[in-house]
């Protein structure tokens, strides 16, 4: 009588384990891809062959592996084809909502396709990472560490939408307002009335970059645990990576202009009364941004390199995300990225990416010339920079130059 029941308790809780066990890892990773409408991986459509298994030494499977395997079989990429029946839409909208919601076509003919130069560039852009990657040469702080060694609060610009097996790193002042729409959108992370918005420019802006409407990597310790950085690296393999960048020193240009010419407390708080303090002789700078400008006072230009290039600064905190590098950032020697856009091509670039991931009839790139900074106006925001200040700024921008393609400034820096 005892064994019979000691038998049933050993059955209860080994259910209630494996019950557990599946509800854990089922979150945004198992459920989420019964309803994934597009292939993660497109390619041509291939018979399917059983497994070969292969001779092992003797070793007992780990619970990591069994884990890779509950994974994947909800992860393996489509063929992408037409014909490829969609699953099954298991969105957990309200009955009101699911009355008007009609699910979206995201199978799509291509009649021509890509143009060839378009698929040169990015080869051309993979390829270069690779290889200064690869090059003893080229050297920068984090570059030989493994994924694992990087921090998890490094990891907060990796956003994932399981719903089409995308990662986007973004880069500020790099368009990525935009493309974190498109984000929202294609993960119908936002609903209105109990919709997912389907216009990016619809969204409103203070939800753009409101940290809830992303799933990043940084987050999932949270849901996944210790097992966290094994699924981030499953996720890596199966899904297409990409990101945006633009020439660096454009980028500080744009970066300044938004923070500190225009009205903006948070930043003139944080960063505006240093410089003014530092570099500007203003022990006391006024307590608000408006007070501020109302006296016609905010940092320079060459108040804002000369923060940059300060040693305290960095040891009073990390750069902040709209001026720190892109390898900080985005760490293109760890992550194989699929795609590199560039901000100067970026209608090109963005149609391209679209078309790849198979959405481009699912949304669109909103472009906007708004604010743009143009690189010619370069030679002009640097003329009150000193020569050997440009020359310091380059060296702690140079990675970003040689990973991503962009020329050395020679007219900025041998004058």
């Amino acid at each position: 009588m005892g064994t019979s029941r000691l038998f049933r308790i050993f059955l209860v809780l080994g259910s209630a384990f494996m019950i557990l066990l599946i509800i854990i890892y089922w979150d945004d990773v198992g459920a989420s891809h019964l309803y994934l409408h597009t292939p993660v991986s497109p390619g041509p459509k291939t018979p399917h062959t059983p497994p070969q298994h292969h001779p092992q030494t003797s070793r007992t499977p780990s619970f990591l592996s069994d884990i890779d395997a509950f994974v994947n079989q909800f992860l393996e990429p489509g063929t992408g084809d037409p014909t490829d029946p969609a699953p099954a839409d298991t969105t957990n909208q309200s009955e009101r909502a699911e009355e008007r919601y009609v699910p979206r076509r995201e199978w799509k003919i291509h009649l021509t396709p890509v143009a060839a130069e378009l698929r040169e560039r990015q080869e051309q852009r993979r390829k270069l990472l690779q290889e200064m990657c690869a090059n003893d040469g080229v050297a920068f702080p984090g570059k030989n560490r493994s994924f694992d060694d990087i921090p998890n609060k490094e990891l907060d610009h990796l956003i994932v939408d399981d719903r089409h097996g995308i990662i986007y790193c973004y880069v500020p002042k790099v368009a990525c307002s935009n493309w974190k729409r498109i984000m929202i959108v294609l993960s119908e992370s936002l609903l209105q009335d109990g919709v997912p918005y389907r216009d990016p420019l619809a969204i409103p802006r203070d939800l753009v970059h409101n940290s809830s409407m992303h799933f990043t990597f940084n987050k999932f310790w949270k849901r996944y645990g210790k097992f966290s950085r094994h699924l981030m690296k499953v996720k890596l393999k199966k899904y297409t990576k990409f990101l945006f960048v633009r020439d660096p020193f454009v980028r500080l240009i744009s970066a300044y202009r938004n923070k500190f010419e225009l009205r903006n407390e948070d930043f003139y708080r944080r960063f505006a009364q240093v410089m003014l303090r530092r570099y500007a002789n203003q022990p006391t700078p006024p307590a608000s941004v408006d007070e501020a400008f109302a006296v016609g006072l905010h940092p320079s230009f060459s108040h804002f390199i000369q923060y940059l290039l300060d040693p305290q600064t960095e040891k009073d905190m990390p750069f902040n995300e709209h001026w720190r590098q892109v390898y900080r950032l985005c760490h293109p020697c760890q992550i194989q990225y699929d795609f590199v856009g560039h901000l100067e091509s970026v209608e090109e670039d963005a149609e391209h990416l679209l078309r790849q991931l198979r959405v481009d009839n699912v949304v669109e790139f909103p472009t906007s010339h708004r604010n743009l900074t143009a690189s010619s106006w370069e030679a002009d925001w640097f003329s009150t920079v000193p020569l050997e200040a440009r020359r310091e700024l380059y060296k702690l921008y140079e990675p970003d130059f040689r990973l991503f393609g962009y020329d050395r400034p020679d007219s900025l820096l041998n004058e």
